[in-house]
């Protein structure tokens, strides 16, 4: 099970890339609480992205979990660090024997710290270039696109994604 965080399913809806989902072999869910912060909040807002993440989710390429309170979830909330969709999707990945689909590097230690497995935006791209769910030329132009929208990629991490795609042609 894939459990995102707001961060991935922004910058893949404002790249117009959510189908991606479907070709992950678990299945995709988002947290309520991330559902009320990203498509709730967000259509009130009025992101575009908020929308295409509303569509994706009613043609079931995500379904929408709420997180049971467990001794994790609790212990999180008290972290002033945290946003509550972070607390969320840590806690039902936890719950599930998930990946928590993150981003921030705060949430991404605090999961390593609690013995839950993390992945990124990249992580996932690459891994649908390397089972050729899409070309490289592909995979490298959603980098490029969410990055061009203001999704943040340390220049180190960018040029090691490059070559990681260069492997898988």
């Amino acid at each position: 099970m894939w459990i995102f965080d707001a961060t991935p399913l922004i910058y893949l809806a404002k790249v117009d890339q959510l189908t991606l989902a479907q070709h992950l072999e678990a299945s995709c869910v988002i947290p309520e609480r991330v559902y009320e912060e990203v498509i709730t909040i967000g259509i009130e807002e009025g992101y575009p992205d908020a929308r295409r993440i509303e569509r994706s989710v009613d043609a079931d390429r995500f379904d929408i979990v709420s997180v049971e309170t467990t001794p994790l979830l609790s212990r999180l909330q008290t972290n002033n660090s945290l946003s509550d969709a972070d607390v969320a999707v840590l806690a039902c990945a936890d719950a599930h024997d998930g990946v928590a689909v993150i981003d921030e590097t705060y949430g991404r230690d605090v999961a390593a710290a609690e013995g839950v497995t993390t992945r990124g935006t990249a992580y996932l791209v690459l891994k649908l270039a390397k089972q050729g769910a899409m070309s490289v030329d592909d995979a490298r132009t959603v980098i490029d696109a969410m990055i061009d929208e203001g999704w943040y990629c340390a220049p180190d991490v960018y040029t090691k994604i490059v070559q990681k795609l260069d492997t898988f042609s």
